[in-house]
């Protein structure tokens, strides 16, 4: 009889410890996983997240390409986390407006902001403003339903796109620009974004960079996705690659696979294009490099963009490290649409979080924000808008990590019971906001999910707010 009565001694121990509660801001991957750790290594904790959409899964919905499905199997890791006895979720919460930090962190032991990069860097350069410029962020949140980017139409009437960045955004980018719209149909790409892509006379991307072959931030799988799209001819240029096979010799195999393939494309393809001059020309992409944008020019009405003034540029330095410096020379490249993918950027959430405006994140160690205790960060807004999902599991398990370690050292202070959603519900009821549970948005989904089924699709996404909320009766 010892064993049991020890068990039923520890389950009587366990019961009267109090439970930690937790707080996540943020239904992202950073979000979910840090969320996903704490519980998987805490046997009482309570986690609470919230959300400032109605929605969840942050970029896996709204970031992910439509025809990278497979990127999206993570939402079910999400989902079941998210049923858990002890997390809750609670959509349509804007933190720093409809509650504050100090709020939060009054109803909970710790919070830990995983809200991401919600804006985008800037070109800093004259006419970037015209019409016909668009930042990247804004064009996938276009054509992925995100809320705020729904009335964005892009003017796709020009043939010549210029993409400046050499990321897998980028890539993306190009790829939904040129892909056959039989392809798109059978993805979750939204209604309206399909039906202006049906209509774009765009037939040739330029991808530009300010740097080299060798310092492109894309992979592998991306780029040879690109190279295999049906119906489109890569345009890379043999010269850029001239003695890049012997610098690669050395590199890290990603980076010399990457580079390899480049260099064969380049060099296979420009064989067909001779062989091809005669024939029809397909739709067209293609990179260059060493071109620092300067200035977006504008028609003879000073209303639209007509093409970008480029520095071209050469290396100091090698590899990762290598800085681009204008040789003095300059070059115009005509087209009717821009698009600006250099970067994300994380944005201040309250005055009583510390932030670094020059980095654009929090400032932290292994996720403790700097001096203030009981406050952690995780995902892009932790580190930057760098690497894939991936990445930011590990950087979440991370941050989750340090929560774990606070709390088993006592630095957290659980003695003293918390409240959580109880008080912060009284706070957003006075306030006349009413939260989006996980089953209330198993409901949107369930709807989406059905009415995609009947246009031969994943799903269609509601994009407007409201209508999410009309239809749980909120």
């Amino acid at each position: 009889m010892a064993a049991p009565a020890r068990v039923g001694l520890r389950r009587w121990l366990s019961s009267r410890a109090p439970a930690p509660r937790i707080c996540v801001v943020g239904s992202g991957p950073a979000g979910f996983y840090t969320a996903q750790h704490i519980l998987k290594h805490h046997d009482l904790a309570q986690v609470d997240i919230y959300e400032k959409l109605p929605v969840p899964f942050g970029l896996v919905r709204f970031g992910v390409a439509p025809d990278h499905p497979e990127v999206k199997n993570v939402i079910n890791t999400f989902t079941h986390t998210a049923r858990s006895d002890r997390c809750a979720y609670y959509g349509n919460v804007t933190v720093g407006r409809d509650v504050t930090v100090g709020e939060l962190q009054q109803a909970y032991h710790a919070v830990v902001l995983s809200y991401g990069a919600e804006d985008n860097r800037v070109l800093g350069i004259p006419g970037e403003n015209l019409s016909g410029v668009y930042s990247a962020r804004a064009f996938v949140g276009w054509y992925n339903g995100l809320p705020e980017n729904r009335d964005l139409k892009p003017d796709l009437s020009c043939e010549t796109a210029l993409i400046l960045g050499h990321g897998n955004v980028a890539l993306d980018i190009a790829r939904i620009l040129l892909s056959p719209l039989d392809f798109l149909r059978k993805t979750d790409i939204t209604d309206c974004s399909l039906a202006a892509l049906a209509c774009s006379k765009v037939k040739r991307v330029w991808l530009a960079g300010r740097r080299g072959p060798l310092q492109v931030a894309f992979t592998i799988k991306e780029l040879r996705e690109m190279i295999n799209l049906p119906g489109t001819q890569p345009v890379l240029n043999p010269a850029d690659f001239t003695g890049l096979e012997n610098a690669v010799k050395d590199a890290p195999r990603p980076r010399k696979r990457l580079t390899e393939l480049m260099i064969k494309t380049a060099l296979e393809k420009h064989r067909e294009k001779a062989v091809m001059a005669q024939a029809a020309v397909p739709r067209q992409w293609g990179l260059k490099f060493q071109r620092s944008p300067q200035e977006v020019l504008p028609t003879a009405d000073g209303m639209r963009v007509r093409g970008v003034r480029m520095a071209l540029t050469r290396l100091e330095g090698s590899g990762d490290s290598a800085k681009a410096v204008p040789t003095g020379d300059m070059e115009e490249l005509e087209c009717g649409l821009v698009l600006s993918s250099i970067g994300y950027r994380s944005l201040p959430l309250d005055p009583a979080v510390p932030f670094d405006t020059q980095h654009s994140i929090i400032p932290n160690n292994l996720g403790r924000v700097m001096g203030v205790p009981g406050l952690y960060c995780s995902g892009w807004v932790k580190r930057g808008p760098v690497g894939v999902i991936i990445t930011t599991m590990n950087d979440s398990f991370d941050t989750a990590q340090s929560v774990l370690e606070d709390l088993q050292e006592g630095v957290l202070d659980v003695s003293v019971s918390k409240e959580g959603f109880g008080a912060v519900g009284s706070i957003l009821r006075s306030r006349g906001i009413r939260p989006v549970s996980f089953s209330e948005w198993e409901k949107i989904d369930a709807a989406e999910v059905a009415r995609g089924k009947a246009a031969g699709k994943p799903r269609e996404k509601i994009v407007d707010p409201q209508e999410m909320l009309q239809l749980i009766g909120h």
